[in-house]
């Protein structure tokens, strides 16, 4: 009932007459002008920054780039922020309200596989592993993008009536262990203070959708991530003799299968859920039933309204399968991203801009993805608006595309002049609305 009526309340609100204020059409045709004449200065930024690929928290050159172009187009700049993150405020020539863009900056510990001038070659420790270090999710589309942006807006600096906080996240792809880091770090620090922005604004570029395409969705779009660790313990004994100790094991696997039924048997199906095992570790010998088995996964929900339910259950069925056996398992869950909230108010009134944007055809209303992203923490506290940027070859198929997170995702280049176009649009039509809004 609760996506219902958020459809229901978009659909109306989307119909409702918004002041527009008599140079909108001027301004975005100087916006549109501007990001084509810096489309290949975002190209050059995107492929330096897929060379030079840096991990959660270690993203120091991404930041000095960032940061010193921010300077050079006089933009007031904060550096180290949560780290290695930027935050960047451009005021604008008229007073108004503010509004936030948001982009990550890390890479992911993935060695390259994508046959590229410009393929990262980076290794680097992580986890006391030496790997290959690769922006496989992206990020360095989005921070080009989002630097394109601040050239584009800085052009029509006059013009703005507001100011525009420019956020360049690390740490997205959670910080390493026994770090803080990533988006709630950036808010504990007063990323979103001093100005306080009205809206924030981010995208991510995806293989689902082709270059030239945007998706969206109000409400729920990302679904929130929970860790989960399950110890089972039984007792050891020769694999000969399983009825002389109690098997982990044996119990271990009713419990992963148990606890995977759960979304559609006890959880609403209505509201999306997901729980996956990734990991299970016990044992050392093949004739050796061990004293313990732990289990490690993630938990996945749409709907936040349904979290609380879903971990008392997971809690209940793994103790009490684990106890009817004569065994015991510990559950330990780590409540870690919520779900990425589209304001559904906000999602209609900006869902004109991206229509134009993109063109008629070329506006999508996406389905939720099971996906996380800490850009939920933004929306927690700012009413959001979170998309998705094609960046598929419009001749590859969808199927055939590699995803994100893939040794072999690639970006195609010809999406990210929309991605300019889009952030820049909804920042300036944001703050114009609001400005003719408060002035009626």
């Amino acid at each position: 009932m609760r996506n219902l009526a958020l459809a229901l309340l978009a659909s109306i609100l989307a119909t409702a007459p918004l002041p527009v204020p008599a140079n909108a059409e001027g301004l975005e045709a100087e916006i549109d002008r501007l990001a084509a004449e810096v489309e290949p200065q975002v190209i050059a930024w995107r492929r330096d920054i897929h060379q030079h690929p840096e991990l959660s928290n270690r993203e120091f050159r991404t930041a000095k780039l960032v940061a010193d172009h921010l300077e050079k187009l006089g933009i007031e700049v904060r550096r180290e922020v949560a780290h290695t993150g930027v935050v960047g405020l451009l005021r604008g020539g008229k007073p108004g309200g503010v509004v936030a863009l948001r982009a990550d900056m890390d890479a992911l510990p993935v060695t390259e596989e994508v046959d590229l001038p410009f393929a990262s070659k980076v290794r680097t420790t992580y986890l006391d592993r030496e790997v290959g270090v690769m922006h496989a999710c992206g990020h360095d589309a989005h921070t080009a993008i989002l630097l394109g942006v601040a050239e584009v807006l800085t052009g029509v600096r006059e013009e703005i009536p507001g100011s525009v906080l420019f956020l360049f996240q690390p740490a997205e792809e959670t910080p390493p262990p026994g770090e803080e880091g990533g988006a709630r770090l950036m808010i504990e620090e007063g990323a979103l203070e001093d100005p306080a922005p009205d809206a924030i604004f981010a995208l991510h570029v995806v293989p689902q959708y082709r270059a030239g395409e945007i998706a969206y969705r109000p409400g729920g779009a990302m679904a929130s991530s929970d860790k989960l660790e399950v110890v089972v313990r039984g007792k050891q004994t020769h694999a000969a003799y399983p009825w002389m100790g109690v098997d982990p094991i044996a119990v271990a696997s009713r419990i992963v299968l148990a606890l995977q039924a759960l979304p559609g048997r006890q959880v609403d199906a209505r509201l999306p859920s997901v729980v996956s095992i990734g990991s299970i570790h016990g044992g050392v010998r093949y004739n050796i039933i061990p004293d313990q088995v732990e289990l490690h996964g993630t938990i996945r929900t749409l709907d936040q309204s349904i979290q609380p339910d879903l971990l008392r259950r997971i809690r209940t069925t793994a103790t009490k399968i684990a106890e009817s056996a004569g065994a015991s398992a510990e559950v330990n869950i780590k409540i870690n991203y919520p779900v990425t909230f589209n304001d559904p108010e906000l999602t209609a009134r900006m869902e004109p801009i991206l229509r134009r944007v993109a063109g008629q055809d070329r506006l999508v209303m996406g389905l939720p993805r099971t996906g996380a992203e800490d850009f939920a923490f933004f929306s927690q506290r700012v009413p959001g608006l979170y998309f998705w940027l094609g960046a598929r070859s419009p001749d590859v198929a969808e199927e055939d595309a590699a995803s994100t997170h893939s040794p072999l995702f690639r970006v195609d280049e010809s999406a990210l002049i929309l991605g300019v176009r889009a952030m820049a649009n909804l920042a300036v039509d944001f703050l114009a609305t609001e400005s003719a809004a408060e002035t009626r």
